[in-house]
């Protein structure tokens, strides 16, 4: 029983400290202004923007036509229509080329390799979008803005481009909450952004050495069984001590699951990529720790901290366990989770999120059960692992409306 008692005070600390950490976090980030430095000739950055699509490629093109719209107009877009039919494809432009690969890829990483060995030219810096993306009309203006300003990687900011189901506001209620706490408060406060696997920019040369390394080459044989493409290149970008930057105002906007399923199939592989990166964010932990760099160390516990709803559903059955064993650590856990619950409506707050995503707060039980249902499935990814099926054929201009 005693060492019961001590496991459990171990356990019940974690947990608190990670309830606790992004509240801490946010207050700390409020006393910063995080400006972007401008210079006297700033440069006009060519951006090769590569759009993977997998089975549709009719649902790029609003993501197509969006890039073809931008403000800034040194770029050239790529869409790789991997086992797609095309022959209904009518989008035809001089910055647009469009690759058919003979064979079937099957793998983000293999779209993204195929897209950078048909490069027209040259390109400063490399953006990656998924099909059913949407890109703001400045968003590369933006990007631009923060490659004059000295950053290698940067991560734009995705939210939804439909708020029309209660599942896809509760999606989108996640997303505001990582956007604030994964990306804009780690970069304010000094560390690096979590990468979101699309609406990013990466300096070229770098992103081709990172295409280039063991993880990416290993993954190419895993199938579904890979580390998260997203989740290789911060680690690859960390390992370096590079610094991510989050461009707050360069939106993607990006498609949320409308329904209990979605969650299940979509969840079950980011949760099992999740439990895949353990080590690595252990690594930036102790290379930030070695190195006195803030940087890593941050980012590293930014990493290591559960899912959402792990957490909290640990926390809950710990306090019920908690009342025989140690009741004062109960009462310790139910306070980390009050402050945990109150950083969720302060950053929706900040973050000016739309009242539908407040409503969604009422969805968050059938979510986590999708949630649930995943990690119950992360066993045989190859089997349970599906693509998520995307079908919102909507245009930029109807999302800024």
């Amino acid at each position: 029983m005693e060492i019961m008692g001590y496991l459990y005070l171990i356990l019940s600390s974690v947990l608190v400290f990670f309830l606790v950490l992004p509240f801490i976090n946010t207050f700390f980030s409020i006393f910063v202004n995080k400006k972007i430095g401008t210079v006297s000739n700033p440069k006009n950055y060519d951006f090769g923007n590569i759009i993977t699509a997998y089975k549709n490629a009719d649902i790029a093109k609003g993501l197509v036509e969006s890039l073809l719209k931008q403000s800034h107009h040194n770029h050239h877009v790529y869409l790789v229509a991997d086992n797609c039919d095309i022959s209904d494809w009518d989008i035809e432009h001089g910055k647009l080329t469009v690759l058919c690969p003979s064979q079937p890829l099957n793998l983000k990483a293999k779209s993204i390799i195929h897209a950078a060995e048909n490069f027209k030219r040259a390109h400063d810096f490399i953006t990656v979008f998924d099909a059913d993306n949407l890109a703001h009309p400045d968003f590369l203006s933006e990007i631009n803005r923060f490659a004059n300003a000295g950053f290698h990687a940067v991560q734009g900011q995705r939210t939804a481009k439909n708020l029309d189901t209660m599942m896809a506001c509760a999606d989108a209620l996640g997303e505001f909450y990582k956007n604030y706490i994964e990306r804009l408060v780690p970069f304010k406060i000094g560390s690096s952004a979590v990468i979101s696997g699309s609406g990013m920019a990466v300096e070229a040369e770098r992103y081709k050495s990172y295409l280039a390394c063991p993880e990416i080459e290993k993954g190419k044989h895993q199938w579904k069984k890979m580390l998260q493409e997203d989740k290789i290149l911060q680690n690859y970008l960390l390992r370096e001590n590079h610094k991510i930057a989050y461009a707050w105002d360069a939106i993607c906007y990006d498609e949320k699951v409308e329904d209990v399923q979605s969650v299940e199939t979509q969840r079950g592989r980011w949760l099992f990529s999740y439990f895949q990166n353990l080590p690595n964010s252990i690594g930036h932990i102790r290379r930030g720790i070695f190195n006195f760099s803030w940087n890593q160390f941050l980012f590293g516990l930014i990493t290591i901290a559960p899912p959402m709803f792990i957490m909290l559903m640990t926390a809950l059955v710990l306090v019920v366990i908690g009342y025989f064993i140690n009741p004062i650590m109960s009462v310790v856990l139910m306070g980390g989770l009050a402050i945990f619950a109150a950083t969720i409506f302060w950053t929706l707050y900040l973050s000016k999120a739309p009242k539908e995503v407040w409503n969604a707060i009422w969805a968050i039980p059938s979510f986590i059960s999708g949630q649930l249902k995943g990690l119950l499935k992360m066993g045989d990814p190859n089997k349970n692992f599906k693509h998520t099926e995307h079908k919102k054929h909507i245009g930029i201009e109807e999302v800024l409306k």
